[in-house]
Formats: C-alpha cells, sequence, structure tokens
C-alpha cells in the first residue's frame, strides 16, 4: 500500500483526528468536574438507599436514562482514550459509577485497587480543592 491509497482515507482520518481532540478536550474539563462533586468516602460507603424519586414517574424515568445514556459515553470515551489521548481509566471508572448492572462495585473496586488510578483521582481532588479520597485497605 502506497501514500497515494491513503489519500482515499483523508476524510476519514480527518473526523476521527477531530473526535480524537474533541474526546481529549471534554475529558480533561469534565473528568475534574465528576470527580470534585463525588464525595470523599464514596468509595468505602456500602450501597446507599436510593434517593426520593421524583414527583412524576416519567421524570424519574427520563433522569435514569439520562444517567445512563451519560455513563455509556462516558464509558465508550474511555475505552478510545485508552488508544488516542485523554484519561481512559478515569474516564471508564466514571462511566461505570454512572451505570447499574450486577458486579458494579466488584469491578469499581478492581479499577481503584490500582495505586495509579488512586493517585489520579486524589491528585484530582487535591487540584479541585476537595479533601482526597478515602481508600479500603485490603489484607
Amino acid at each position: 500500500m502506497t501514500i497515494q491509497d491513503f489519500a482515499q482515507y483523508t476524510p476519514v482520518l480527518k473526523w476521527l483526528g477531530i473526535i480524537s481532540v474533541l474526546a481529549f478536550i471534554i475529558s480533561i474539563l469534565l473528568i475534574p468536574f465528576l470527580v470534585r462533586l463525588l464525595p470523599h468516602d464514596y468509595f468505602i460507603r456500602g450501597k446507599k438507599p436510593p434517593p426520593d424519586p421524583p414527583p412524576h414517574p416519567l421524570l424519574s424515568l427520563f433522569l435514569i436514562l439520562l444517567r445512563h445514556i451519560f455513563g455509556i459515553l462516558l464509558l465508550l470515551a474511555g475505552i478510545a482514550m485508552l488508544f488516542l489521548p485523554g484519561q481512559g481509566i478515569l474516564t471508564i471508572l466514571l462511566g461505570i459509577s454512572l451505570l447499574n448492572f450486577p458486579g458494579k462495585h466488584e469491578l469499581v473496586r478492581k479499577l481503584i485497587a490500582q495505586p495509579s488510578v488512586q493517585q489520579g483521582l486524589n491528585w484530582i481532588r487535591v487540584k479541585t480543592k476537595q479533601p482526597p479520597f478515602i481508600w479500603l485497605r485490603e489484607s
């Protein structure tokens, strides 16, 4: 395959480049905001009781769907950022934390057990003037 053969893929490569830059910029802006919102004991507390439902069932359904769509988008963006510029593991962790599925807590626990993930999350907390996370110490 020669360089001229790649010319037919120029539009696709251009869009992939644009998407990559946008994902990187959005992750730089969004991840610190989301990490800042989490309480410092988020990773050690047990399951919390569900919040009071909104007054209207359709509003409740809409909010659940919105949360899951946003979680799936973050998860997919994080997977892409494993190969593109961006904070892939942290984005995947935030996407998973927004979703509800069996085994979610075990998966999150495995991801945050990595010292590099803990250091990255606490670095963001320090930069956003929030107390560092409290981590479970496994024996």
